[in-house]
Parts: structure tokens; C-alpha cells; sequence
């Protein structure tokens, strides 16, 4: 039966506030936490401190010099990273340029205080959305399922213009279904608790959580690589968004209603 142009209502209210709430609120995130990160610009899978088990670390170790350090191998990175803009018209040793940073020029402490505000923000997205969607009933049909599984690599072609037409799906295809799970049920809480981790109130009071990821450095490094398994997804999203209709799939998110194709269903 053919579905082109019949219109559904997609998103609720509240789906979509926390759509737009997370958006500003991971930007800002993003570039805080570069700001934090410049205070001890390297990573470390440790316990503690240690420069032999260090994973990454940019740093400036002469004037006008800046070097990137990944897994042993040095790369010169002047002008993008370990020396570059200082945000107030110069340039110095610093791991990010000020561009990219909040604020602009470094400073720790409002850095930290932005973040705080910013992920706490972030956490109430989530869970506007995880009950939104679960009440509205959307959540069952955006949780991947073996089912699902070996039309991943059909869609992906097909995103990949390798096929003329996806593999036939519900209101969401596999691999959105495969982000949205990956997101909400790995990434986000790893970001969270890992994020809890590294606050020392948190710290001081629930000592089993650092344990758990096997210390603040440790803890660190786990935050580092969620954050950056979020940018991946934002930056696939877009991809997804930008091929498949970007008019209708902000229509969508802005006001709730999506026109169905005639390979799309309503259910999963």
C-alpha cells in the first residue's frame, strides 16, 4: 500500500524541546570541555597520572612550536593545536584555539562553571525525552532489535547511493535505530557517570564510582571517548539529515509532523 504524502504526527512537544535543548547544551559542552581539557592537555589510561601509559597529550615544548601526541607518535600541529589563537587577538601556548573554546581566553574556573550548568541541562533532556518517548509510546520503535540487524548494512548502501531504494523499515530505520540506541542507552549514561566521576564532591562521597571506572584518569579518558562517539553521531545525523530531505526533517523536528514515503510505515 503506497503512504507517499500521507503526514503523521512525529515528535511531540516535549520531543522536540529536548531535541533543541540538547543541541545548545552539547555545543557548549563540546567547548567547555575543550576549555577544562586545557588545564592537563593529555590523557592517561592509569589510575593516576603516568606519562608511560599516556594516550594523548598537545603541548607546546618550545615557542611558537605546538605538537600533538597520540599513542607514542608526535605530530607538529602549530596553528591548530599546542600553540595557537589565545582568544584576545594573539597567539600562545595553549592545547585549543579560542575559537573553539568558552570562554574565548582561558580560564578554568568559568569553563567549569558553564559545563556544570550545561550538563545538568543536558541530563534533564535525556530524561524529558526517555519519558516523553516511552509515554508517547515512540521509544519501543527507536530500541534496535535482531530483527533489525541485517538490514544495517542494506540501509547504509543505500545511504551511500549504492542502492535505489532502503530496505523497507517502520518510523525509523535500522540504523537510526542502532544510533538512538547506541546514544540513548551507552553513550549518555557514559558521559554522565563518567562526567559525576570527575567532580571531586562526587568523588569524595561515592569513592565506589571512581573505582568502578578504574580511577579519575581512567575515568577521564572514558569521558574523552564517549564525548567523542557523541560528535561522531552528531556528525552522522547531519550527514542522514542533509541526504534524505533536510526541509522535511526540520519541518519535522520544528513543528512534529513528517511525511511518510511510500517505503516508510508507522510502526516499527
Amino acid at each position: 500500500m503506497k503512504t507517499m504524502g500521507k503526514d503523521i504526527y512525529r515528535y511531540a512537544v516535549a520531543t522536540r524541546l529536548a531535541h533543541w535543548l540538547w543541541v545548545l547544551a552539547f555545543a557548549v559542552l563540546v567547548s567547555t570541555g575543550l576549555q577544562i581539557f586545557m588545564a592537563a592537555p593529555y590523557l592517561d589510561a592509569s589510575d593516576q597520572s603516568n606519562p608511560a601509559r599516556r594516550v594523548l597529550s598537545i603541548q607546546s615544548p618550545s615557542d611558537g612550536v605546538g605538537t600533538t601526541t597520540v599513542l607514542g607518535h608526535t605530530f607538529v600541529t602549530t596553528g591548530w593545536l599546542g600553540w595557537t589563537d589565545d582568544g584576545m587577538g594573539g597567539r600562545s601556548a595553549r592545547a585549543f584555539p579560542g575559537w573553539i573554546t568558552i570562554p574565548a581566553y582561558q580560564d578554568l574556573a568559568d569553563g567549569r562553571r558553564w559545563h556544570l550548568f550545561f550538563a545538568w541541562a543536558l541530563v534533564i533532556g535525556w530524561f524529558t525525552w526517555l519519558i516523553s518517548s516511552a509515554i508517547k509510546g515512540n521509544l519501543q520503535e527507536m530500541v534496535l532489535r535482531p530483527r533489525d540487524v541485517p538490514k544495517l548494512w542494506p540501509m547504509q548502501a543505500y545511504y551511500l547511493r549504492l542502492r535505489k531504494e532502503p530496505p523497507p523499515h517502520g518510523t525509523y530505520n535500522p540504523l537510526q535505530k542502532a544510533a538512538y540506541t547506541s546514544v540513548a542507552f551507552l553513550l549518555f549514561p557514559l558521559v554522565i557517570l563518567t562526567g559525576l566521576t570527575l567532580s571531586p564532591g562526587i568523588d569524595a562521597s561515592f569513592g565506589w564510582l571512581t573505582w568502578l571506572f578504574g580511577g579519575r584518569q581512567f575515568a577521564r579518558l572514558w569521558h574523552f571517548v564517549a564525548m567523542g562517539g557523541l560528535i561522531g553521531f552528531c556528525v552522522v545525523h547531519t550527514f542522514q539529515v542533509a541526504t534524505q530531505g533536510i526541509v522535511q526533517q526540520m519541518r519535522s523536528m520544528i513543528t512534529g509532523n513528517y511525511r511518510l514515503r511510500d517505503h516508510e510505515g508507522v510502526g516499527p
